[in-house]
């Protein structure tokens, strides 16, 4: 690649900033962040929300002139190589990569949406953006009543960060445990404990149906015109002013009153551009070893990529895709053969009252595995892994992570743990 080779990247972040920088002079180089603030690092929001950070905290490195903030692209089109812009401008391509990233999930509420509207009712909070994040924060006042939906890794981060603002705040989970995809049922069953001791209300196998909603009279504003995502996803929203939520219905009848809700339902790939350009979409945009799209000049990496059937929406994936889709373009010999994702959380609470956990691999064992757990209830601490052979296939912990970095070496590598007790023990397998 020489540096008169223009590369287009259609997102302003974590992926997208990786891979300008990685790249340097070797190309040169425009941004699209859609975004006007800086570029932030989402994996900080629940700490903001918590007011352990302050925004400018999650400042990602400064991208320079390459990155145009506030740019929204609007259509890819693949023979001409261009990009046409909501501000009217063309950007050309000689390579294009696609980081658009991820959209909050709405569920489909009753109430939520007013017939052929897109304006949430005041109270109601997506969890996805720092537009979000400073909303919510702005909306808390101790003793507010708060429901988050949803028992992810997001909501669980929200709903710590509510609790510790001094709301008042209940959990609602659909499935039978919370973080039921990282955690097995007895590190589920602790973080439960956990949150529970920081006032946090939990309801588990809990389907909210609906919203209670008030008028409040006023007239409500148009939203901006965007390119649409997918139905279920979340839209850029408006606080008209019209509606104000008062509580949230549950399946069985139960209502919760609520000044609050926050949906923290899962994140689904921006894929809008990708779809209507015609390039392969199934849950991402599908891509090869190289990070190519069928289109051998248009790429993708991050939480909108599906590499193998698999989408991470992790930002350990995103930046490890964006290294080696440098090394590609400038004629490395680099591949992508996937991601080993480890999933870390420290929830903070009173003094000496906070809960580290951190899950890799399969952490459910299949029959003929091997399991070892060391628990220590006094300490609260849970540590587990699966054994498949001789090879460590996965873990959870939670209270005490001095052994994780020991383990996930292991992990990674597909090593044969030669002493597992000591990989376990407190002094990190040295």
């Amino acid at each position: 690649m020489t540096s008169d080779q223009r590369v287009v990247v259609i997102g302003g972040g974590l992926a997208g900033l990786r891979l300008a920088q990685r790249l340097g002079p070797a190309a040169a180089v425009t941004v699209l962040g859609e975004e006007t603030r800086a570029p932030y690092n989402r994996v900080l929001l629940a700490e903001v929300l918590a007011g352990r950070y302050a925004p400018e905290v999650t400042a990602l490195p400064a991208p320079g002139p390459a990155l145009r903030r506030g740019v929204r692209a609007v259509r890819i089109d693949r023979t001409d190589r261009t990009v046409l812009c909501d501000d009217g401008t063309v950007a050309q391509y000689d390579t294009l990569v696609l980081a658009t990233g991820s959209n909050a999930v709405l569920p489909p509420l009753r109430g939520l949406f007013e017939p052929q509207g897109r304006d949430l009712p005041d109270g109601v909070h997506a969890f996805r953006t720092m537009d979000d994040c400073l909303a919510l924060s702005a909306a808390l006042r101790p003793g507010v009543r708060a429901v988050v939906i949803g028992g992810g890794l997001l909501g669980v981060s929200a709903a710590r960060a509510l609790a510790a603002r001094g709301a008042q705040v209940v959990l609602a989970q659909q499935g039978e445990r919370l973080m039921e995809r990282q955690l097995d049922a007895e590190a589920s069953a602790l973080l439960h404990t956990h949150l529970t001791s920081l006032g946090v209300e939990i309801h588990t196998e809990c389907r909210v149906r609906g919203l209670r909603i008030q008028p409040t009279g006023g007239p409500g504003a148009a939203p901006p015109a965007e390119h649409a995502p997918p139905a279920g996803q979340a839209r850029p929203a408006t606080r008209g002013g019209t509606r104000k939520v008062t509580g949230v219905e549950l399946a069985d009848g139960y209502r919760l009153e609520a000044d609050l809700v926050v949906l923290a339902c899962g994140v689904r790939p921006r894929t809008g551009l990708a779809r209507a350009a015609g390039l392969d979409v199934r849950t991402g945009i599908v891509v090869d070893d190289h990070l190519r799209t069928g289109d051998p000049h248009i790429h993708a990496i991050g939480d909108c990529a599906e590499h193998a059937g698999q989408v991470y929406g992790l930002a350990g994936a995103a930046l490890e895709q964006a290294d080696v889709l440098a090394a590609v373009l400038t004629g490395g010999p680099a591949t992508y053969t996937g991601t080993r994702a480890l999933t870390r959380l420290t929830l903070g609470g009173a003094e000496n009252a906070s809960l580290d956990l951190a899950a890799f691999g399969e952490t459910t064992a299949l029959p003929g595995d091997d399991v070892v757990r060391l628990a220590d209830a006094t300490r609260r601490t849970y540590r587990k892994v699966v054994l498949r052979g001789d090879r460590l296939v996965g873990g959870v912990l939670l209270g005490e992570l001095s052994t994780v970095g020991a383990l996930a070496r292991t992990w990674e590598g597909g090593e044969a743990p030669h002493d597992l007790f000591h990989l376990l023990t407190d002094d990190g397998g040295h």
